[in-house]
Parts: C-alpha cells; structure tokens; sequence
C-alpha cells in the first residue's frame, strides 16, 4: 500500500488595493502629487523674501492743546470726537482783563505821542533861541566891542597928544582932565562891551546845552512810545491767546476742559489726532531684519476689516524697543537671560490705499515686508 504525500491548501492571492479603488484615484494622485510639489516650491519662493508680525500698530501725531495765559474758561466749541479744520475754534477764554490792558496801552501810546509832539516844539523852540543868541545877539554885542575898541583907542591917542601940551601948559590942566576923563570912559565902555560878549557867549553855550536837554527828552519821549507799542503787540498778542484755534484737522479726543475752569499757562485741555498722518510702527524680531532696509515694498493687513493695504519701509528704528522702555533691562548683572529682541521698523501706508479705511492710532495689523 503506497502512502500518499498530504497535499498543501492553496493560499488565495490577496487582490491589490488598486483593485478595490475607483479608476479615478491614481489619475488624481498622479496630477496631485506634482500640484502639491508645484505649490510647495511655489510657496516656499512667495516667502522666503517676506518677513512677517503681528506685532504691530497704527501710529499717528497726538497734538495737545494747551493754554498758554492764565484766564476762566469763557465757551467750549467743541466736543470728544468731533471732527475740526484747521481755524476752527475749540476754546474760548474770558477776555475782558486783558482788553482793559490793551485799551490802558492804547492810551499810553496816545499820550506818548502827545509828549513827541511836546518834545519836538522845545526842541525847535531851544534851537531857535540857541540860532538867536549865537547869530543876531551876539554879533550885536561884538560890534559893539569893536566900536567902544575904536573909541578907546581914539580917547587914548587923544591922551597921548594932549600930554606934551599939557606938560607945556600950552593948554589947560581943565582940558587935559576932560581928555583923560574921556580915555577911561571909553575904557570903562570898552571892558563893558567885552562882558557883555562874554555874557552872550556863555548864554549862547546855555542855550546850546538846552537844546540837548530838549533832545535828549524828544529822545526819551520816543523811547516811551516804543515801550508803549511793544507792551501793546505783547498784550494784543495774549488777548488773542483767549481764542484757542485747532492747528491742524484732526479729531477732539481727551477733552479734560469745562465751562468756567480757570486754567493755567500750559494746562493740557484736550488732544488733537489726524487720522490722515498715520502710519504702522510694526516690531521685528532683530533676526527678521537681515535684508530688511528703507524704501522696500510692505504689506498691512488690517485687523478690524482684514484689508490688506500696500505701504513701503520709511526706515528703522536705532535701538529696540526694550531699550528705550521707562526701566531698560540691565544686562550687567550674574542672571542674564538672553531673548530675542524686536525693533521698530515705521512704514507708510500708500496715499490710495490709506483713502479706503480710517485707520487710528492703536490699531492691530499685520505687516509684511517683501525683501526681494
């Protein structure tokens, strides 16, 4: 009896898995997986020249309105979130103390130029008697002097002659009296004459001083006047100061000032924001900026409305932002620690595109810079 070899069960061939998909899944995954390369590569090239944060704000100019005089507060035009022009009035202080200033400095211009007008005629009246005393008064009494001169020397010559005769008694000692009277007359007349010179001379230098007298107060009398104009402009220049006009257009914000508050020189009362000079202070890691430099193209995503504006680098920051904190740290010291630093870069949003949004300051965006 021949023994029969067990025969082995044939094992079933497991089907493909191919067998069990549709037709369609490998022509996907054939056309997939080369799309998926293409937009990995494609992805990897959009960004490897982008530099991206979160880390960013809306900046923008906080222009603080403030008084300037000491006054009560008159009318308020204006209130928070108002929108102003430039002129537009916002405060309006109490004027009537200084408008009683500046009409006191009126009436002392006024009167300063009644006392030039003073001045000017004692100095033409010094002047006319100071030309008097040097021309005609003087030139009276000098021909004078040369006249009674004249008639010394006749009278002493006279004295002269008459002597030998007298000596003689060829004439009476009656006649040579009356000679040598008439010689000291004249003499005595001619020292007369020489004082009188000497009067109107001296007087003439009086008359000279007074009329220096007399400008010298012209002089101070314009110098009061130009005192009383330049104390009027400084007035009129505080009077205007109780109007408080915007200086820029701008939104009301902060407003801290009520009717009737007295305010001091300096007292911030309100605070004033254009919405149209803004820009985005967006904060870097510092290992973010290797090729970042002014002038590149940027991109601001909006958080409010999620628009994406175009803007450019307008430039970067000189030191981080710890640094120029209130408490910088203190790195010299045993428990350094050390972290990644941001530094702010300032980007301006484009004029078109700044036109589709009403960004303010303190927003959240997202900034983007293209370092290609």
């Amino acid at each position: 009896m021949t023994a029969e070899s067990p025969t082995t069960p044939e094992t079933p061939a497991t089907p493909a898995l191919s067998d069990h998909l549709p037709d369609w899944v490998p022509k996907v995954l054939k056309l997939g997986i080369p799309i998926l390369i293409i937009l990995v590569v494609a992805f990897f090239f959009y960004f490897r020249n982008r530099v991206s944060t979160d880390d960013a704000q809306v900046d923008g100019h906080l222009v603080p309105v403030a008084c300037k005089i000491y006054g009560s507060v008159d009318k308020v035009w204006v209130e928070d979130n108002q929108v102003v022009k430039v002129g537009d009035t916002l405060i309006s202080l109490d004027p009537r103390d200084l408008q009683a200033k500046v009409d006191q400095a009126r009436a002392a211009i006024t009167q300063a130029q009644a006392q030039i007008e003073s001045s000017k005629a004692d100095v033409e009246k010094a002047r006319v008697s100071f030309e008097q005393g040097k021309g005609s008064d003087l030139q009276a009494a000098q021909a004078n002097l040369d006249a009674r001169k004249a008639s010394q020397d006749k009278a002493r010559a006279d004295l002269q002659r008459m002597k030998p005769l007298a000596d003689r008694e060829e004439i009476s000692a009656l006649q040579f009296d009356s000679f040598r009277t008439q010689a000291d007359v004249a003499e005595n007349e001619w020292k007369g004459a020489q004082r009188r010179v000497s009067s109107f001379q001296q007087e003439a230098e009086i008359r000279k001083a007074n009329v220096t007298v007399q400008s010298g107060k012209l002089g101070q009398s314009i110098a009061q006047l130009e005192q009383a104009q330049a104390s009027l402009v400084a007035l009129e220049l505080q009077l205007s100061y109780t109007k408080i006009t915007a200086s820029i257009d701008g939104v009301v914000t902060r407003r801290s000032v009520e009717l009737g508050q007295v305010v001091q020189p300096g007292q911030g009362m309100m605070t004033l924001i254009p919405l149209h000079q803004v820009w985005v202070t967006a904060n870097f890691k510092e290992t973010q900026l290797t090729k970042v430099v002014p002038g590149q193209e940027a991109e601001v995503k909006v958080d409010m409305n999620g628009l994406v504006l175009r803007g450019r680098v307008d430039s970067i920051s000189g030191s981080t932002g710890s640094r120029m904190s209130l408490l910088p740290p203190e790195n010299a010291v045993g428990n350094f620690v050390k972290v990644v630093q941001r530094i702010p870069v300032k980007i301006q949003i484009d004029e078109q595109d700044a036109q589709k949004v009403i960004l303010r300051p303190g927003m959240n965006v997202e900034a983007t810079i293209i370092t290609k």
